[in-house]
């Protein structure tokens, strides 16, 4: 299975160097001109944030990865939106766009995915996500109970395909219903979105092994990730079916190891966390918790770009098919990673596969 790079846009806000806070790219978070006193602009207020994330969309392609991952967030732009604005300024990204369950009616949104796979070419893809804990599914009007959040992914992930491939469709479920349904004329066969499922409970592992065609994991060891690679590689063939296996994980990659762990570090103090003080490894290379407030990330790679190279090997040799990646600020990190990371490890993955054929 072909190894994919997405990067992550900076969907409620991001960084810039030197300052950690998450306002300061693009302002979003300001409603006053963008520039110091003394400093003037032609555009005025003109640029905005939705212009940062069109850039950073085409570095992400300019540097080489094969998509953009479009993140939900209860603060952040709608990812939907954001998908919409930035695919016409890039030519090959997969827009990888991550939604809530409770987003609503599944024959809307595969009708709304008819669109947008028509006037992309088919780059569409869909992370649907649990939604939270349940006070934060009710501040936004989901009150299904917490044990009915999976089975009304699968029977929305059922229904979707449902209409995108026959017609006519009939579906008679807990959660939704269609009668004759299904799509026809220049809205019928267009591309099923990729399905992308994520979640280390017992029951989102079954859910992805019956529906999904990637589970993203978070950030673990090589050995933890390998693990529950293989125990859901099992459950799939259980149901019949194969699918490849996500990664989210954050890169800090510099020349050097000390350049890499003192970027870290101020990361660390600029984000208002302790800048002093042991860093809270995962394992060598892998720090927990460094700009999960900021990215979301469970963990963060730092080191060199030959340590971070090797490390991404080896999640690519423990089953890793997918990797989402993201670093702040999401701009210059992107060509970063584009010039110095992906490379090599395309390189490498391309010549252990070569050798183990």
């Amino acid at each position: 299975m072909t190894t994919e790079f997405l990067w992550q846009l900076p969907t409620s806000g991001d960084g810039r160097y030197g300052n950690g806070k998450k306002e300061r790219r693009g302002e979003r978070s300001s409603a006053s001109h963008p520039y110091s006193e003394g400093v003037t602009d032609p555009r005025g207020l003109n640029f905005n944030y939705f212009d940062y994330l069109h850039q950073v969309a085409r570095a992400a392609e300019l540097a080489g990865f094969d998509g953009i991952r479009i993140p939900e967030d209860i603060n952040g732009d709608e990812p939907w939106v954001v998908a919409g604005y930035v695919a016409r300024g890039n030519r090959h990204l997969k827009l990888l766009t991550e939604f809530d369950a409770s987003r609503g009616s599944s024959v809307y949104a595969a009708k709304n995915t008819v669109s947008y796979q028509r006037f992309t070419d088919g780059r569409f893809a869909w992370q649907i996500s649990p939604g939270g804990n349940a006070q934060h599914r009710r501040s936004l009007g989901d009150f299904v109970a917490d044990n009915e959040i999976n089975p009304r992914i699968e029977e929305f992930v059922t229904v979707a395909r449902g209409v995108l491939t026959q017609s006519p469709y009939t579906f008679k479920g807990k959660y939704f219903e269609v009668l004759n349904g299904g799509f026809q004329g220049a809205l019928s066969n267009q591309k099923v979105p990729p399905i992308y499922l994520s979640g280390r409970g017992a029951e989102a592992l079954a859910l992805s092994a019956k529906v999904a065609d990637t589970h993203i994991f978070d950030a673990a060891s090589v050995e933890e990730i390998r693990q529950q690679v293989n125990d859901l590689a099992s459950l799939a063939k259980q149901h019949g079916r194969s699918l490849g296996f996500g990664l989210r994980i954050d890169v800090v990659a510099r020349e050097t190891e000390q350049e890499a762990i003192h970027d870290a570090h101020r990361f660390r103090e600029q984000s208002g966390q302790k800048a002093h003080g042991s860093a809270p490894l995962v394992q060598q290379n892998l720090w927990a918790g460094l700009s999960t407030d900021v990215t979301g990330a469970n963990a963060t790679l730092v080191g060199s770009y030959e340590q971070v190279t090797q490390a991404l090997v080896e999640y690519s040799a423990a089953g890793i098919t997918s990797f989402l990646l993201s670093s702040v600020p999401h701009f210059e990190e992107a060509y970063r990673l584009g010039e110095y990371v992906l490379p090599a490890v395309r390189s490498q993955i391309r010549h252990d596969q070569r050798r183990a054929a």
